[in-house]
This record gives structure tokens, sequence and C-alpha cells, in this order.
């Protein structure tokens, strides 16, 4: 595991903001940590960075304690923040060799590796300054920026929330091309993001971690459940339907059915021909962790 975090509890004076905090993040993915605004999220990244003390439990990076004040460990991380700041003056491959000198990156291995970066976010051959650059392009400099030093972990805050579909895409697909040299720990309340690259999934609410899984798993969960409408209202269905052996729930006036293979698919269809319900619609229900974060903040 590149992080390992066990028992964190933080608090501002009265005011506990993480509860016993355990999560372990394996290497080479990318997981996901979702939850609304003010759930805690950057204030557990801080608490990963160094930045403020814990009043309990442990953090392991790269096998290096964090330790408040003292930074060691910092030196196998990569950060962006939300909104990431530059020297407007500079063009992006400048800006990246300035880092490099400040973090005293060989020279021998300067250039090949800032014309890697620049390539990977699509801003190979801008030579603009910074202060021209959309939100989007200073969001893939920042992700530049932050592998530069070939960190083992990179923590990213909240990257896409500013963005346009079109941007979104772009840093989505940057950082699932990055977790081939690193592991990446992607804070965002966009659930549909965290679904589309995430290969583990927490969800923090209101400073306590409700679930965590692989998302493949929680998926699988998922698999043989469909929604369905009928030319009568779903639970008119359902009510006529319940002598059934299948689970049935009526959601957003759909009846959502679990239908594990063929065999339970074959006699729920032929129990409503039996009963004279018309299907309009049928379709497997999907977005899984959608509808987990919805049950939990409403």
């Amino acid at each position: 595991m590149v992080v390992q975090i066990n028992g964190l509890t933080k608090r501002f004076g009265d005011h506990e903001v993480l509860r016993d905090i355990h999560l372990d993040i394996p290497e080479h993915s990318v997981f996901g940590f979702v939850g609304a605004n003010g759930a805690g999220k950057t204030t557990l990244m801080k608490c990963m960075l160094g930045l403020i003390p814990l009043n309990a439990g442990t953090i392991t990076i790269a096998g290096e304690p964090v330790i408040f004040g003292e930074t060691k460990s910092n030196r196998h991380v990569g950060y962006l923040p939300d909104v990431p700041e530059f020297y407007p003056f500079y063009s992006a491959s400048q800006y990246l060799e300035l880092c490099a000198v400040i973090t005293g990156m060989p020279k021998d291995e300067k250039q090949a590796r800032i014309r890697e970066l620049l390539q990977l976010v699509g801003l190979e051959g801008t030579n603009s300054p910074i202060s021209t650059y959309s939100r989007g392009m200073k969001q893939r400099l920042g992700i530049a920026q932050a592998l530069l030093n070939r960190p083992k972990l990179l923590i990213c805050d909240e990257p896409t929330s500013a963005l346009d579909p079109a941007g979104r895409a772009q840093i989505l697909s940057i950082l699932q091309q990055a977790k081939a040299e690193t592991t990446v720990f992607f804070s965002t309340h966009i659930v549909s993001d965290a679904e589309q690259i995430c290969d583990h999934v927490a969800m923090l609410h209101e400073g306590r971690i409700i679930f965590q899984d692989e998302l493949a798993n929680l998926k699988q969960q998922n698999e043989g459940r469909f929604l369905f409408t009928f030319t009568i209202p779903a639970a008119e269905a359902m009510e006529r339907l319940q002598h059934l052996p299948f689970e049935m729930t009526v959601t957003d006036g759909r009846l959502a059915v679990n239908l594990p293979d063929d065999n339970a698919r074959l006699l729920f269809m032929q129990k409503l021909t039996a009963q004279q319900i018309l299907i309009q619609s049928m379709q497997p229900q999907t977005r899984l962790l959608e509808q987990l974060v919805l049950e939990v903040l409403t």
C-alpha cells in the first residue's frame, strides 16, 4: 500500500472534522475520495501532507510516517490544489524548468522529463505566457508540475470542479494515464467523474468514511438489476407481482427488479405476460456509486 491511514481523528476546538478514518490506498490505482463540499476531504489531504497536526491516529506514505512539521514523507508526494497558481509571465516549459531547478533535478534528466510531461498534458508546443491560459490549461500544467519528480502519490483536490465538460474529460484522461507511473488520490464531489476513472472509491460524510471498496465490486453488486416502466404505474405492477421471489423496489416511478440470471428473467417475463402487464421500457440499473452517494445524502 502506498498510503495507510489508521484511526485518524482531527478536531478544531470542539468540532470533530474527521472521526476514526481508516484508508488503505494501493499502488498504481486511481483512488476516488468522494463527498459533499464541507465533508472534510481537504482537511484529510492537509493531514496527509503534514500541514496540520492530528488528534489521534497515524498516516504512512510510501513506508514513511507523516509527522506534522516534518515533511520527509512529502518527497514521495505530488500535489494539485483545486486552483493552482503560477508565475504568469512564464511559459509552461519555462515554469517546469524553474520547478526542476528548485527541486534539484539532474540536468541530464530535466529536458526529457519536461518534454514527456508536456506531451502527456497536451501542452507541447505551447509557448505563450501562462497568463493567457484557460482554467483547463492551468489544471493540466498543474498536473505536469505535480508529476515532475515522479512522486509515488499524486494528490488532486477537486481538479475538475470548475471545468467545462471538455476540460473535465481531458483532466480525467490524463489522471487515468498517470496511474501507470504513480498512485492518484482523486478528491471530488462530482460522482460521475469518480465512476469514470477510479479503481477504488471511498465516501466521506460528516467526517466519517461511509463506504469504501473497489469500484468493480460496487458495480458487481448491481449486476442483474433492471429498471422497468409499464403501461400501468410501477407501484401497481409491484403489487400484482409481489408473490414472485425477486427483490423489487419502486425508484423514480420505475420498478427496479433483481433478476440475477437468464432463468429468473424468463420467469419474470412469463409472469408479466400472465398478468397482462405490458413493458414500455427495460434497461440495466447503472450508476450504483451515484445511488449510494444520494442514499447517504438524503
